[in-house]
């Protein structure tokens, strides 16, 4: 019988190392941490389906887990990938939106945008005309059995917008309430390891 495969994809600032934690709730599996280099959803295309086809050769089935930006890379690049189940914990389910947001913050105009092609903003996050360009003319397409777990108070996906992305992709939705977008307390991950065992299948 071939070893169940679980991939950890870590969200901006994680790192691959975090996969360790996920070890003890798949303890029959073989876990990775994917240390990826892209920064944009048209790298991460290449480098994760190539990191796949690497990675998931001679296993079974295979259990994605995917923290904020790298849920929306995960779905960005391995939408046509055999996938058994993905659980995903606070997804930025709707890039456009958070751009939109973040330039609404910032005070920048889309023809702004458009003109200067690139916009460095004070809270550390630089705007890109052909970021936008390219989420918009790439919708996400996701049909992978899929788990996804919100905390109450996140800052950048709107509660309303994750129950839109579950019920449009047929998952299912776990909220925290008092959690954040980044899962980090004891508490915290003592709820996210009770959601992840009682989804897995």
């Amino acid at each position: 019988m071939l070893t169940e495969l679980v991939i950890y994809i870590h969200g901006k600032g994680g790192t691959a190392e975090e996969a360790e934690h996920y070890r003890a709730l798949f303890p029959e599996a073989e876990v990775l941490g994917f240390d990826y280099q892209s920064r944009t959803p048209w790298e991460a295309e290449a480098e994760f389906q190539a990191y796949y086809d690497k990675v998931a050769a001679g296993h079974g089935p295979v259990h994605v887990i995917a923290n904020s930006i790298g849920a929306f890379f995960a779905m960005c690049a391995l939408s046509g990938k055999k996938i058994h189940q993905a659980f995903f914990i606070s997804p930025i389910a709707d890039m456009e939106k958070l751009i939109l947001n973040m330039m609404s913050w910032a005070k920048v105009t889309e023809a702004e945008l458009r003109e200067k092609k690139e916009i460095a903003t004070d809270f550390g996050e630089k705007l890109s005309w052909e970021y936008l360009n390219y989420v918009r003319q790439n919708p996400i397409k996701w049909t992978v059995p899929t788990h996804v777990l919100y905390g109450a108070n996140d800052h950048l996906m709107p509660r309303e917008v994750i129950a839109g992305f579950v019920e449009k992709i047929g998952g299912t939705l776990t909220v925290m309430e008092g959690g954040e977008h980044w899962f980090h307390t004891e508490e915290q991950m003592a709820f996210l390891d009770k959601w992840i065992m009682e989804h897995r299948e």
